[in-house]
């Protein structure tokens, strides 16, 4: 399955690359956080509760950074277990400035077994696109805020 989204931000492209790799703004910011912990250089253990429509649950994983090109490009590659599944996804990270402001835009390959795979493209796209939704919009109130504490 892929997903596309993208999300405009209103602050410098700097900024924005800084912080949308931070490990206190991804805690913040990905929906259901539990705990984000770096247990190697890019690499992070994640637990993260989610009750979205059919998909309800506590998933572990990991999350690596890797492939960076400062300040436009990174990839995430995703690894996830809970009760409704599992979770295998890349993420393609681009950033943008235009004059709209820093467009983030990811595009994602993603895997899943389980109770996620029994629901279908069409909803767990829509889960995908509402978690995607949440996230950044948390991660641009959260890097404003750092923003304007500078």
């Amino acid at each position: 399955m892929q997903i596309e989204y993208a999300h405009v931000f209103d602050i410098p492209l700097e900024a924005v690359w800084k912080l949308i790799q931070d490990e206190e703004v991804l805690k913040k910011s990905i929906p259901g956080c539990k705990s984000f912990v770096r247990t190697q250089e890019d690499v992070y253990h994640v637990e993260m509760g989610l009750s979205v429509g059919p998909i309800k649950g506590l998933f572990t994983g990991q999350v690596q950074m890797d492939s960076q090109e400062e300040p436009s490009y990174y990839r995430l590659l995703m690894k996830g277990k809970g009760m409704p599944g599992e979770i295998d996804a890349t993420a393609h990270m681009h950033l943008k400035e235009e004059e709209r402001g820093v467009v983030v835009s990811c595009r994602t390959e993603v895997v899943v077994t389980g109770v996620m795979a029994s629901v279908g493209q069409r909803v767990m796209g829509g889960v995908a696109k509402l978690v995607l939704g949440q996230f950044f919009k948390s991660a641009e109130a959260e890097m404003k805020q750092i923003a304007d504490e500078s």
